[in-house]
C-alpha cells in the first residue's frame, strides 16, 4: 500500500501558537529531539508541523493512527529531513520533504506499508493448498453448491463465487429452476445448473437423486446458503447430510433444517463442517444464544464431540472445534464483517479449500482466517461499517497470496 500526503502551514501561525501556549503546545506536537534541533526557530517548527500533518494524511482510511508526538522529523546524514514513526510502524517506509517560501512551510510525505504488515498471527492449523506449476483445473477439485431460493439469490452467488475465488478448479451451482436464469447471468465463472423445484424458487426432495449424483462426482458439497424454509427443502438437506459420501459444508438454512431434525445431528460424521452463528447453534442445541456466548469454546467443543462433525462457531474470534477435542480460536475481531452475506462467503471459502484437498478441520481454520483477514484489510480502507459481502470476493486471493508467500 502506497500513499502520498501534502500539507502547508504559515510560519506565523506556528509562531503565534508558541507565543500563546508555549511549552504546552510544544510538548503536544514535538519530540524532545525535535525541540533540541529546532531550538525555538519558527521556520523549523513550522516545517516539522507540515511534515507531520502530511504523514498523518497518508494514514487516512488505513485504520492506523500516529499522533504528531509519535512522528519524529529530524535531519538525516545529508541534511535532508528524515521521518520516523515512534511505536509499531508495521514495516512502514516514510520519505518526507520540506520547503519554505514566503513564510510558508510546505511538506510532502510518501508512505509505503507492506500488505503483510496488516496480517495478524495465524493459528497453527492454517495451511494454504499448494498450487503445482503443472496443474490444471482438475487438480484443484470440484465444489458443488446447493443454495439460493426466491428472494435469496445473492447467497447462492456469494457462496459459489467465494469457492471459485479460493481456488477450486470447478464450481457447479445447483439452483431451483425458477431462479436459474438469474444465477446463469450473474455467475459467469460458476456453472449454474437448474434442478427440479417443489415451489417457485424452492428445491425439494424430488431432486434428491440428481443432487446426490452431482455430489458423488465432487470433492466437496456446500449446502444451505439462502435455500429457504420449505419443508421439502429441509427434508432434502437432512437426507443429503446423512447419506452423501462427499464431504459437506452445511450453513444457514442447511443448519435450520438440521435443527428441525434433532436425531440427525448425531449421525453426521467428521466429513461434515457446520458453520453456525450463536443463534443457529442455540437452535441446534436447544439452548439460548446467551448461554452459547457465555462459553463459546465449550459450546463449540461439546457440539463437535456429540455430532462427530467440525463446528465453526462464528463471531468475533471465531471458534473451530474438531470432534477429537482439538480447538482453534481465530485472532480477528472485525465489526465490519457484521453484514448480511459474509457468512455465505465463509462457507464458500471453506468449501473451496476442501475441494483442493484440505481436510475439514484445516479448511475450516484456514477459511475462517482468510475470511476475517480479508475483512480486516477492507476495514483498514473503509472503516468499521459499509463493507458489503461482495467486497470480500476479490480480497480472498490477495490474502491467500500473502499466506502462500509466508507473509506472517
Amino acid at each position: 500500500m502506497q500513499r502520498i500526503g501534502v500539507d502547508a502551514v504559515s510560519v506565523d501561525r506556528i509562531a503565534l501558537a508558541v507565543r500563546r501556549s508555549g511549552p504546552g503546545f510544544l510538548a503536544k506536537v514535538y519530540t524532545p529531539a525535535e525541540l533540541t534541533y529546532c531550538n525555538g526557530n519558527d521556520e523549523r517548527l513550522a516545517g516539522r508541523w507540515a511534515a507531520k500533518e502530511a504523514v498523518i494524511k497518508c494514514f487516512d482510511g488505513t485504520g492506523i493512527c500516529f499522533p504528531r508526538r509519535r512522528i519524529e522529523v529530524l535531519p538525516g546524514p545529508n541534511g535532508a529531513p528524515r521521518a520516523r514513526l515512534l511505536g509499531n510502524d508495521r514495516g512502514a517506509q516514510l520519505e518526507v520533504s520540506i520547503t519554505h517560501h514566503s513564510r510558508l512551510a510546505v511538506a510532502t510525505a510518501h508512505l509505503e506499508i507492506p500488505d503483510v504488515g496488516t496480517m495478524l498471527p495465524a493459528p497453527d492449523a492454517v495451511l494454504i493448498p499448494a498450487r503445482p506449476k503443472d496443474a490444471h483445473k482438475g487438480t484443484f477439485g470440484t465444489a458443488v453448491v446447493l443454495a439460493g431460493s426466491l428472494g435469496l439469490t445473492g447467497a447462492a452467488y456469494l457462496s459459489s463465487t467465494a469457492a471459485a475465488r479460493t481456488g477450486a478448479g470447478l464450481v457447479r451451482l445447483l439452483v431451483a429452476t425458477t431462479i436459474y436464469p438469474i444465477l446463469a447471468v450473474k455467475c459467469t465463472e460458476v456453472m449454474a445448473t437448474p434442478v427440479p423445484e417443489v415451489a417457485p424458487g424452492a428445491v425439494g426432495h424430488a431432486a434428491y437423486d440428481s443432487i446426490l449424483r452431482q455430489l458423488e462426482s465432487a470433492e466437496v458439497g456446500i449446502i444451505g446458503p439462502g435455500l429457504g424454509r420449505d419443508s421439502s427443502t429441509w427434508r432434502l438437506v437432512v437426507d443429503l447430510a446423512l447419506h452423501a459420501h462427499s464431504p459437506l459444508v452445511i450453513d444457514a438454512d442447511g443448519l435450520n433444517a438440521l435443527a428441525d431434525s434433532p436425531r440427525s445431528k448425531g449421525k453426521l460424521g467428521a466429513r461434515r463442517v457446520l458453520t453456525p452463528h450463536p443463534g443457529e447453534l442455540a437452535r441446534l442445541t436447544g439452548k439460548t444464544a446467551e448461554a452459547i456466548n457465555a462459553d463459546r469454546p465449550g459450546a463449540a467443543r461439546k457440539a463437535a464431540r456429540e455430532w462427530g462433525a467440525v463446528v465453526v462457531l462464528k463471531g468475533a474470534r471465531t471458534i473451530v472445534a474438531h470432534p477429537d477435542g482439538r480447538i482453534s480460536e481465530d485472532p480477528h475481531e472485525v465489526p465490519a464483517l457484521a453484514s448480511g452475506g459474509t457468512g455465505d462467503v465463509l462457507s464458500g471459502i471453506i468449501g473451496g479449500l476442501m475441494a483442493q484437498g484440505s481436510d475439514p478441520f484445516t479448511a475450516a481454520v484456514t477459511g475462517v482466517y482468510v475470511h476475517a483477514a480479508a475483512g480486516r484489510r477492507i476495514a483498514e480502507r473503509f472503516g468499521d461499517s459499509g463493507l458489503l459481502a461482495g467486497d470480500l470476493l476479490p480480497e480472498i486471493p490477495l490474502v491467500m497470496n500473502v499466506l502462500r508467500q509466508g507473509g506472517l
